[in-house]
């Protein structure tokens, strides 16, 4: 087994088990405990599993969101992917929302040179992606400004939400959940993706598969509110049949 499917493997084994021990893992992958440590340094820097005395556990709570800098390195590669994906279900044509975030920034590095779209996005960095790009329109949704993420929200946000009317909403997330829907940590950024949600026929979802299967303080949509969902290959495969379950489109990068 490459080491990469076994990282893989040891997420979706913690997630399920809830804590493993060092031990319990070598034997489980057939491994020395040593590789199985550096396995699990890695992924923790990942953001993906907590590490504690002896052993790893699955931190099912998101408390916070890090800024956009920090984001935006971790998963890279599942990001890319991912936004890859979701840019090629837009059609020309198609006026579409797409969300702040490090993984709906990858959805417009995909659209520069694509014709006759309308981007409306609440976040500086894809509007900045797309200022070159000849047959894209872009609309800012204006707002308050958070430089920590580069993104624009509040009272303005939502009122140009609310006069809108989309084909398909692209929304990131710090937490997925396949019994809970979106949620979110910041009870402030609560709104405007609603208004998103509200403002669109079809809302598409774009998460790493860290973001599978936590939990969060405060309730953005119900599952019921979305009909795809683009994560990566190593998403846990008992969360990604609960969402099809649902009746949730999943698409794997």
């Amino acid at each position: 087994m490459l080491a990469a499917e076994r990282k893989y493997r040891i997420v979706d084994y913690v997630k399920q088990h809830r804590v493993a021990t060092i031990a319990e893992l070598a034997l489980a992958f057939n491994v020395h405990d040593a590789t199985i440590r550096r396995d699990l340094e890695e992924i923790e820097q990942k953001g993906l599993l907590k590490r504690t005395h002896g052993g790893v556990t699955f931190d099912q709570w998101t408390q916070d969101e890090p800024s956009f800098n920090e984001r935006a390195v971790q998963q890279l590669d599942q990001k890319m992917r991912i936004g890859k994906m979701a840019a090629s279900l837009i059609q020309d044509g198609e006026h579409v929302i797409i969300d702040s975030g490090t993984t709906t920034l990858h959805i417009a590095k995909h659209l520069v040179h694509r014709s006759n779209i309308t981007v409306v996005t609440n976040d500086m960095n894809i509007a900045m992606e797309l200022r070159e790009a000849s047959g894209v329109k872009v609309i800012m949704t204006g707002g308050e400004l958070y430089p920590s993420s580069y993104m624009f929200n509040g009272m303005f946000t939502d009122h140009v939400l609310k006069s809108l009317h989309v084909q398909k909403a692209f929304l990131g997330t710090p937490v997925i959940h396949p019994k809970h829907g979106l949620m979110h940590p910041e009870a402030q950024l609560v709104p405007t993706k609603q208004g998103m949600i509200a403002a669109a026929e079809r809302i598409i979802v774009v998460a790493d598969e860290s973001k599978i299967g936590n939990l969060s303080l405060h309730t953005v949509a119900p599952i019921s509110g979305v009909h795809t969902l683009i994560t990566s290959e190593g998403a846990p495969d008992k969360a990604i049949n609960q969402f099809r379950d649902s009746g949730v489109e999943v698409m794997l990068a």
